[in-house]
Parts: structure tokens; sequence; C-alpha cells
């Protein structure tokens, strides 16, 4: 379980997040949803633990950020918005790469097994002539080679193709529900938000966003 509990997080003068408190059990898809510059980012970044809170506590499966991040580290996969991929590698080397990288050892064909789950069936192309889906895809594989508990995902659709976000949302709904995974999603695409997310927590003070939600008939949680 994922404890979040009063955060808040300034940068000089300015005030970024404001006392945030949250949750997230096994197997559940929680979405973000905000204005540009709300703070979605910077909340995923101090849960990667690439960034450390001004004040407030997290806790995953029992355990202190403060106290304990080189073991939180192991059970986290962060995909940030930003595609970070060896281009002139194939999906194989990319996989392979990684994987030397991850605390989880995996073999050839488990590997490119974790790109058929995801509905990524290139292996030996490079990832240079990958469409945006499909480096969005393996972006998603390769955070899922040391098996994290928490999967945090940053605008992990953004700008592909709506058969690969249907693909992606899919596959995240059933790992969540199958191998009991806590999945921490932020997506500007309502429709995405609406079909994939068990709870919707909004960051800002702009009330767009919760008009949107309440306009589908779904009741955001103001953070």
């Amino acid at each position: 379980m994922l404890e979040v509990e009063t955060l808040s997080k300034t940068y000089g003068k300015k005030q970024i997040l404001e006392n945030i408190s949250f949750s997230i059990k096994p197997g559940e898809v929680i979405g973000i949803v905000g204005e540009n510059g709300a703070g979605k980012s910077t909340l995923l970044q101090m849960l990667a633990t690439l960034s450390k809170p001004t004040s407030g506590t997290i806790t995953l499966n029992g355990q202190s950020y403060d106290t304990r991040a080189k073991q939180i580290r192991r059970q986290i996969g962060f995909v940030p918005q930003d595609i970070a991929l060896w281009e002139d590698f194939s999906v194989k080397e990319n996989m392979m790469f990684f994987e030397k990288l991850a605390w989880t050892r995996k073999s050839p064909d488990q590997l490119k097994q974790l790109c058929s789950d995801v509905k990524l069936d290139k292996w030996n192309e490079p990832v240079k002539i990958l469409s945006g889906g499909m480096k969005r895809k393996l972006n998603i594989a390769i955070t899922l080679i040391h098996e994290p508990d928490l999967l945090l995902l940053d605008e992990p659709t953004a700008g592909i193709d709506l058969k690969s976000r249907k693909e992606i949302g899919s596959y995240l709904s059933k790992l969540a529900k199958k191998q009991e995974k806590m999945i921490l999603y932020t997506s500007h695409d309502m429709d995405e938000i609406m079909q994939l997310c068990d709870r919707i927590y909004c960051i800002g003070d702009d009330p767009f966003y919760q008009q949107v939600l309440k306009s589908y008939g779904k009741n955001p949680i103001l953070l």
C-alpha cells in the first residue's frame, strides 16, 4: 500500500504542492488530473524518489521513504513523459540492456514475452523506426522488467494513436487486477481517465477538470 500524508513541495518561494494526502491499495489504478503546472509531474517525481518533499511523509508497503529509499526504489517503476530509449538499438537490445541494470534477472524469452504482453510485436527492429505508440509500449515493458509493486505513469499515452492508447489502457487495467499492482496515472484525456481509473484525484484550483469529471458522472477527489 502507498500512503501519502500532508505532502508539500516548494521551490524557493513558489508553492507547488500543499498538504497532499491520499493512498493506493494493491490492485487499484488511480488517476491524477489538473492543469499544466498544477504539480502532477512533481508529485510523481517525489513518489519515484527522484525529488524529496519539503514536508510530509510517504510510505510504501510499510517502508518510509525517509529511511528506506534504496529498498523502495526496487519496488517502483516510473514511466516519465519523455521517451527514454536507445534509438539505434533494436527492441531486443533495449530490453537486454535495461535488464542488466534491473534488480531482477530475465531471460531473452521472458523479455520478449513482456513486449508481447503490451502488444509490441517488434523485436529485432531498431527503435528509431518504431511509431510513437510502439515506443511508449517499449518504455512500459522496460519499466516492468524488475516487477515493481508501484507503477507511476506520467502521460504515458501522450501523442500516440487511439489503438495504442486503448491497448496500453487495457493492459494496465489487467496488470493491476491480476498482479495486484498499484498504478498511478496522469493524463489530460478524460475518456481515458474515466475508463481506466478506479478513483480520480484533482490537483490545483482550476475548477475545469472538476466540472468535466462531474459531467461524466464522476466526482473527483480534491487534493
